[in-house]
């Protein structure tokens, strides 16, 4: 027993595949795109109907003109013929005057089949034909081919004896017309109709998108708002009302009620974290008279004791410190937060470099520091850009092994800019990391815990309340592979054209000698504070 054959799937990949780019289109394309093919098929289906009956009418009316121009060429020729040599001498009228204007071909054959006259002086070869007994019929046209190129009817007609002028005989009369006009009108036909298929589908391409557009302008409205809001991030802004009660109206209604609720959460939250940013500010800066004091205290209670008691001392001294400038970050941090802007005055990024190098001396014992410095002047509150130089370079030391090689430099581009770019040949910023490099509270694994990762946060803060920007690349200094090289661009004050303050082009090109270890104290890895009775020191 036969089985019933299996049903054949015509590419089912290929069409899910179509659906599926089809269904990625807007809407408005796809309503546009419909209306466009259905229009296209329609229009189509004319053309081709309508072109294949007018092409048929217009090869039968060319044939027909081509047979009774053939029996006229015959009716009106005369040959005349010697009958004692049977050598042709002439025709009436001349062959280049039967042939007209219409480009036609004239051939005459004898009964045997062979040509003795034509027009023009270049005819092409038409065919051979048959004797003449086999094809005739006795009137009108004998025969009729396309050889060539060219519709060709052949027709008979007698010989004249120019002595009696009488007939004697019959021959052959090739008349022959090129295809070639009747398939120049049928291609121009094909072009108008092409034509006219593309510029309707064209119109309806048009019509449709302007109709789809129409019909998805609410919804477009809804879109800009939508992307407006997630742009500006304020959720008070209102969607438009939609008048017609659709399903378009339902969704602007509804996402305008949930644009209302988003804008009270968001309400709440901010006001949740602004008292949150006071009161860290407020026990920040309630913190310092008490812990300024405790210091105070531990500072002599550690010189004044001795063995395992001044060890103790010195600990609590140690902690009570560190405790310190964790607090003078978050009040750093929390007066970036609500925007507090410290006086400013013309400041030398060179002098500041120097300053932070010498400042950082104990610990670049096991690193060398090189300074590159130009005059570079800002308008900055001078402390807050100490805390951003002291930041980069501790963090330079903290993450890269012995040996490393760190570089400051700072100068004026061309655009105005001041820079303020510490680099080093070290390892360079982890892929985890970079992401989240100037988040608050994020350590990297070489600090061995004894930052509180508030440092490059800290920069990021300062850089940006002073209109710049900072950001980390790699090092891209000649011989040196890997590192990572992070920039400071602040805008420059006019004074940059010159010197400002001590430091300058004397400092370009030096190195930050090890400070005396009783200088300075470490500090997180950008939460930098001058111990009490400290103070700074300048490369020479």
């Amino acid at each position: 027993m036969s089985s019933a054959p299996k049903p054949i799937r015509l590419a089912p990949d290929f069409v899910r595949r179509a659906s599926s780019a089809f269904d990625a289109l807007p809407i408005r394309t796809r309503l546009a795109a419909v209306s466009a093919l259905l229009t296209f098929a329609i229009l189509c289906a004319f053309a081709v109907v309508v072109g294949f009956l007018t092409a048929h009418r217009m090869r039968s009316d060319f044939n027909r003109a081509t047979a009774q121009s053939a029996e006229q060429v015959a009716n009106e020729l005369s040959v005349y013929v010697n009958p004692l040599t049977s050598t042709y001498e002439r025709t009436r009228p001349p062959l280049q005057d039967l042939a007209g204007p219409s480009n036609a071909v004239i051939r005459l054959f004898t009964e045997g089949g062979q040509p003795f006259a034509w027009w023009p002086e270049n005819a092409p070869s038409l065919g051979e034909i048959p004797a003449l007994p086999a094809i005739l019929t006795g009137s009108g046209v004998e025969l009729a081919t396309t050889v060539n190129g060219y519709q060709v009817d052949t027709v008979t007609t007698s010989l004249i004896n120019p002595a009696t002028n009488a007939r004697w005989g019959r021959i052959f009369v090739q008349y022959a017309r090129p295809l070639s006009v009747v398939n120049a009108e049928v291609a121009r036909v094909d072009l108008f109709l092409l034509l006219g298929v593309l510029a309707g589908s064209g119109l309806a391409l048009l019509a449709g998108t302007m109709i789809a557009r129409r019909a998805m302008a609410p919804i477009a409205e809804l879109t800009s708002t939508a992307a407006q809001i997630a742009r500006t991030r304020d959720p008070s802004l209102a969607m438009p009302e939609v008048p017609a009660d659709d399903e378009v109206g339902e969704l602007a209604r509804t996402l305008g009620g949930m644009l209302h609720e988003l804008e009270a959460a968001h309400v709440e939250t901010e006001s949740m974290l602004a008292r949150q940013r006071q009161f860290v500010a407020d026990a920040s800066h309630e913190l310092r008279t008490p812990l300024t004091s405790v210091l105070a205290n531990l500072d002599l209670l550690a010189e004044s004791l001795q063995g395992e008691q001044g060890e103790a001392a010195q600990s609590a001294l140690r902690s009570s410190q560190r405790m310190r400038r964790l607090v003078a970050d978050l009040l750093l941090l929390a007066r970036s937060d609500v925007g507090r802007v410290v006086a400013r005055r013309p400041t030398d990024l060179a002098q500041v470099a120097i300053d932070a190098a010498a400042e950082l001396g104990p610990m670049s014992v096991t690193h060398e520091v090189a300074l590159e410095v130009e005059p570079a002047v800002v308008e900055g509150a001078r402390d807050e850009l100490d805390r951003v130089a002291v930041n980069l370079i501790e963090n330079a030391l903290r993450h890269t092994p012995p040996g490393t090689a760190i570089w400051v430099s700072t100068g004026v581009t061309p655009d105005g800019q001041a820079t303020l770019v510490v680099e080093d040949n070290g390892p360079g910023v982890p892929e985890e990391l970079a992401g989240t490099l100037f988040e608050r509270f994020v350590r990297g694994a070489g600090d061995g815990g004894g930052s509180f990762g508030l440092g490059l946060a800290i920069v990021r803060a300062v850089v940006q309340s002073h209109g710049g920007t900072v950001t980390v690349e790699r090092t891209n200094r000649p011989g040196v592979r890997g590192g990572a090289r992070f920039v400071i661009r602040l805008p420059a004050s006019p004074q940059s054209g010159s010197a400002n303050g001590a430091g300058g082009d004397a400092a370009a090109g030096q190195q930050v000698p090890p400070a005396s270890p009783a200088s300075s104290a470490p500090a997180d890895d950008g939460a930098q504070d001058v111990p009490a009775g400290g103070g700074r020191q300048t490369a020479t």
